[in-house]
């Protein structure tokens, strides 16, 4: 990951209700959230939830997909753990720790 990528997805976690909206998706897992579930479960006005959507959609921290007249929010677990990678890829005074999985889809956790 370069720096950059890094500093955009930092920065669109660096808001409150962003990152609530965040771990909320992360614990939701890969099935997602409707955009009018995850509005109601915390209280946040549509159009307040859209637009903090819209910058965690943009650093690709959050995946939408349409079911019939619902939208459905996800976490990008990839980009979580590419994150999450790159802020630890030389920990332990540069000494290779090994690969940690961060958080395991569905198809790997069977």
């Amino acid at each position: 990951m370069e720096i950059n990528i890094a500093i955009k997805i930092l920065s669109a976690l660096a808001h409150e209700t962003r990152l609530t909206i965040f771990r909320t998706l992360v614990q939701a897992g890969e099935s997602g959230v409707p955009a009018g579930q995850l509005a109601k479960d915390l209280g946040i006005p549509n159009a307040t939830l859209s637009f903090h959507l819209k910058e965690l959609t943009h650093a690709e921290l959050v995946i939408a997909r349409q079911e019939s007249r619902f939208i459905y929010y996800s976490a990008n677990f990839a980009t979580m753990n590419a994150l999450m990678g790159y802020l630890t890829e030389n920990c332990c005074t540069g000494t290779p720790c090994g690969i940690v999985e961060v958080c395991c889809d569905e198809k790997t956790a069977k």
